[in-house]
């Protein structure tokens, strides 16, 4: 190849806008120093500068704003102040500036007065205006004794260098002006960098970033996420010694995505990986880099990674990456040209870096059914790390974390606490520790008791307890007939959960009552036969309603949407239905890419009618086995809601005592029948 076009290449080179971030190679050294050079710029801001103070000097030759001088002799500067011509003074080192009294001229003298082109005449023609009259001489005592005898008033002005200075100092203002409205004007209207919206780098990262060694994280700060944390030690121990890695052929993940419900920890493992291999640690959210103007927010990525390069190694974390990274599959996603090419330059960064030099991307998302499938795909995130909700053993190791700068009681018992929150994910439970200490406080105690920790289990999964009024009679009879009935179903269903409270203390979000019950062990997978006890536990407290009280209440509003949901699922989503066995109507638990699978009908109106008619069926056939079952308990019922309704509470091992009481009673008098 010629000179000629090595030449141009190296030119192509100077306007490779994403030149600087590429890593230098072993071949990069020679050519270093075009590669440094910055994406030449069709205007500069020197000649903007230049062109300015250019046409200011014009304006301020032509417009001076001053008034006239006229030179006269010194002998005839002094009689003018004897005669009162001159009434203020001057005094330089070898000259007097002397003013005359201010006189307002006409208009047409006024124009005569005026040199140069005036846009506003007679603006201008109509303000004041003075003679001035300037006499060369040095400062004589006898002079100023005279002005001092004829009152005229006079200072002393310093010696100016020239005039050249003394015409600057009178541009700064304008200057400085004019610079701010470049900024605002002809930067964000498009500038050399970031692109529409970079007023004052607007265009830049928004990333928090954490030096070296000031992550104070660890993975001994996270818990119930073991499974997680050991996908991610490679990550550490990559970033301590990558050479063990690079020696054996291997590569570590350019991108790992940690995938999970919201609150289980994503941010925090990201940030533990950075304290444990004490590395540099960016952060910043997905919703920070996309910008409502377009090329804002690759702007931002280019600015993030040429960050992180400069720090390398060192960690990048995006959190909620589904903001920007929404599948442009079929438009989905709303075809946002700022969301497309932000998520591009993304694609773009994570293909042009090498990982020798250790820089990892972390991301996080509770979405990752919505993300576009060339984020996903080897090379950048190529390993999915799931950050699921704890099971119990980890509930409770969660639940000691956040409570070791608490005082707590003697009679705080951390498993059953864990059993309690069933579903939590770990923002949960923190949120319920903190929640128990300030009802601690409420209360009065020193400490935080088990009672405090189990009412702020019910305020943060049900709401705040209201005062009961004991003048609602009839409400709370229905309400304890209600709970009473779900209670009774579970505790006559083998292998349901067992009850741990009942109560009738209305909460704030309209709830009348609830009835808690304690999971035994954790369930990844339901059978039908869970299924259909979750059912009939549900339709126990209408089942109640109509068996004590002759009548049904919108109370069970609830429990008949979820019951129903349930029974859709069963034979929609899971086969198991008598007619579609083992089949899967419509897109099913897998979703619709982020739309509601309702919207989308996969089969036909015949279809449609018999799983109308095999939920209403499938419902009654439930509905008659639960009155069956409390018509054969109807006595046990009405005498537990009458104790619950005069309790307001009812704790599992009550509960238990009665209705096993019930049963050892029913025992005793079978062989009498």
């Amino acid at each position: 190849m010629s000179k000629k076009n090595n030449s141009e290449k190296d030119d192509m080179n100077d306007f490779d806008p994403y030149n600087f971030f590429k890593l230098s190679g072993p071949d990069d050294n020679k050519n270093n120093k075009n590669k440094n050079k910055k994406p030449r710029r069709n205007f500069s801001f020197l000649g903007f500068l230049l062109l300015l103070l250019i046409v200011l000097t014009v304006v301020q030759l032509n417009f001076p704003g001053k008034l006239s001088v006229s030179e006269v002799e010194f002998s005839r500067f002094r009689e003018m102040v004897i005669d009162g011509q001159i009434v203020e003074v001057e005094i330089g080192e070898n000259y007097y500036i002397g003013y005359g009294p201010k006189v307002v001229l006409p208009v047409e003298d006024a124009d005569k007065e005026e040199k140069g082109f005036r846009v506003f005449a007679k603006e201008v023609a109509s303000r004041e205006t003075r003679p001035v009259y300037k006499a060369s001489g040095y400062p004589l005592s006898q002079f100023i004794e005279l002005l001092d005898e004829k009152k005229v008033t006079y200072k002393f002005i310093t010696k100016q260098n020239n005039a050249f200075i003394s015409m600057l100092i009178s541009l700064a203002g304008p200057i400085i002006f004019f610079v701010i409205i470049w900024f605002i004007l002809f930067r964000k209207m498009g500038g050399s960098s970031g692109g529409m919206g970079s007023i004052f780098g607007a265009g830049g990262s928004r990333a928090k970033a954490v030096e070296e060694g000031k992550v104070k994280t660890r993975f001994a700060d996270v818990a119930g996420v073991d499974e997680a944390k050991e996908e991610l030690v490679e990550v550490v121990d990559f970033l301590k010694s990558p050479k063990k890695y690079t020696d054996i052929g291997g590569k570590i993940p350019k991108g790992v995505l940690l995938v999970g419900p919201p609150g289980t920890g994503k941010t925090m493992l990201a940030r533990a990986v950075a304290g444990e291999a004490g590395v540099p640690f960016f952060s910043i959210s997905g919703s920070d880099i996309v910008e409502m103007f377009v090329g804002v927010g690759a702007s931002r990525v280019r600015d993030l990674f040429k960050q992180a390069r400069e720090k390398a190694p060192c960690i990048v974390f995006i959190d909620e990456i589904d903001a920007l990274g929404k599948s442009r599959v079929n438009g989905f996603g709303g075809g946002n040209d700022e969301r497309e090419q932000t998520l591009n330059q993304l694609l773009v960064e994570m293909d042009g870096f090498e990982n020798e030099k250790g820089l990892i991307v972390l991301a996080a998302t509770n979405r990752a059914d919505i993300l576009d499938p060339a984020l996903l795909r080897p090379g950048r995130f190529d390993r999915q790390v799931p950050v699921e909700r704890p099971d119990v053993e980890g509930r409770e190791a969660i639940l000691r974390i956040h409570a070791k700068n608490v005082k707590i009681a003697d009679d705080v018992d951390f498993v059953s606490v864990a059993h309690g929150t069933s579903g939590f994910a770990g923002a949960d439970l923190a949120n319920v520790v903190n929640e128990a200490a300030l009802l601690a406080v409420r209360n009065g105690h020193k400490l935080v008791t088990m009672d405090d920790f189990n009412d702020a289990i019910d305020k943060v999964s049900i709401g705040l307890k209201k005062k009961t009024k004991k003048d609602k009679e009839k409400q709370l009879q229905l309400t304890s007939v209600h709970e009473t009935g779900h209670a009774l179903v579970g505790a006559f269903t083998p292998d349901y959960p067992p009850v741990n409270k009942i109560t009738v203390v209305p909460r704030s979000n309209g709830v009348g009552g609830f009835t808690q019950y304690r999971d035994k062990e954790e369930k990844f997978a339901l059978t039908r036969k869970d299924m259909i006890n979750e059912v009939d536990t549900l339709l126990g407290g209408r089942a109640a309603e109509q068996i004590v009280l002759g009548d049904i209440s919108t109370g069970a509003s609830n429990d008949i949407a979820r019951a129903t949901d349930i029974i859709k699922q069963m034979i929609v989503d899971y086969g198991m239905s008598d007619k579609f066995k083992n089949m899967t109507l419509g897109k099913g638990v897998l979703g619709n890419r982020g739309g509601d699978p309702n919207l989308v009908r996969e089969f036909s109106e015949e279809t449609q009618n018999y799983i109308d008619n095999e939920i209403a069926k499938l419902m009654e056939e439930r509905y008659e086995y639960v009155l069956k079952l409390l018509e054969d308990h109807k006595d046990l019922l009405v005498y537990i809601s009458e104790r619950l309704k005069e309790k307001e509470t009812m704790d599992g091992k009550e509960f238990y005592d009665i209705v096993n009481g019930a049963k050892h009673c029913e025992e005793l008098a079978a062989p009498l029948t």
